[in-house]
């Protein structure tokens, strides 16, 4: 409080001098919030105290255009030619209530494929993964709901990855959301065009923002190498009844990426019979009981379940049959 000393007639009085201030905002305050202030002044006169007030001055709080757009992915994503998504957050940093136009631009210099864009969709859930049939498709123009200030919300960016890519290929794809309001320089203003009818200034973002999601093709290859090897009741190698043979089946696993599910067999050929508790997996016996662990053998064949296996890498399957 700020003190003075005011003369009165022929006496002296203490005059004190206040301001009613707006409280202060941890966030941005409202766009179309009034902020009034009035003065006071008690003081003390030969009458007694006495209080005297300021007319009122009002402000009214004009619209902010601010957006920010960030990835959420990571990092590039490992990507296989067909469909891939790409992950955002939009958030409305301005202080009033405002949509956003959404546009994905995949054809980005120094890209060594560019995708097709098949959809920019809302997580209508919230659970953070593009669910078809549950999310929101953005149709004809991409426009969000209007978002409250402060209002954050995820967005997908379904993609078409080409079939030509090959192991290694990169790709960026910019994501741009704009104020429907309209974008400009910090500080142009849109007359009226803000919430309740208050002017629109365009914030240090431009009322813009943009994000880059990136793809990296994870290409795998498998090769399938079957060999045999076969032991004659003599210790020679001639193919005679009671001959065993050994198969031994060789995969090979190449490129960036990963195979999920990968299961081998083989049936067992005519004109020999099983030879129980001989499959290996990479030297190691497996046993013939399914659910045991990966080998399984019944009256027909052996599978051996890999899971998933990350390339580079190399696994070897083998077993053996006895010529009947």
């Amino acid at each position: 409080m700020n003190h003075a000393r005011l003369k009165i007639g022929f006496a002296f009085a203490t005059v004190i001098v206040s301001g009613i201030s707006t409280p202060s905002y941890a966030q941005s305050v409202e766009a179309g919030t009034i902020i009034q202030n009035t003065a006071q002044a008690t003081f003390s006169s030969p009458g007694g105290p006495a209080t005297v007030t300021s007319n009122t001055v009002e402000l009214t709080v004009d619209e902010l255009l601010d957006v920010t757009l960030t990835s959420l992915d990571g990092g590039a994503i490992a990507a296989t030619p067909g469909n891939q998504t790409l992950t955002f957050e939009l958030t409305n940093t301005g202080n009033g209530p405002e949509a956003y136009s959404l546009t994905a631009n995949p054809a980005v210099a120094g890209n060594d494929f560019d995708v097709t864009i098949d959809s920019i969709a809302i997580d209508t859930n919230n659970n953070g993964v593009f669910d078809p049939g549950v999310d929101e498709i953005l149709t004809g123009p991409a426009i969000t709901r209007s978002l409250d200030a402060g209002e954050a919300i995820t967005v997908f960016v379904n993609v078409v990855v080409p079939s030509t890519v090959a192991d290694g290929d990169q790709s960026t794809i910019e994501m741009t959301a704009d104020a429907v309001t309209g974008t400009g320089s910090p500080g142009d203003v849109f007359p009226g065009q803000g919430e309740g009818g208050v002017d629109a200034v365009v914030g240090s973002t431009g009322a813009t923002a943009t994000a880059a999601g990136s793809l990296v093709a994870g290409i795998t290859t498998v090769e399938l190498v079957k060999t045999q090897s076969v032991l004659d009741p003599f210790g020679g190698t001639s193919v005679v009844p009671g001959s065993i043979v050994t198969y031994t089946i060789t995969a090979n696993v190449t490129g960036s990426g990963s195979v999920a599910d990968f299961v081998i067999t083989d049936a067992f050929p005519a004109g020999t019979t099983y030879s129980t508790g001989t499959i290996t997996l990479r030297g190691a016996s497996l046993t013939d009981a399914a659910g045991d662990d990966a080998g399984e053998a019944d009256a027909t064949g052996i599978a051996v379940d890999l899971g998933t296996v990350a390339a580079p890498s190399s696994q070897s399957v083998a077993f053996k049959v006895v010529v009947e």
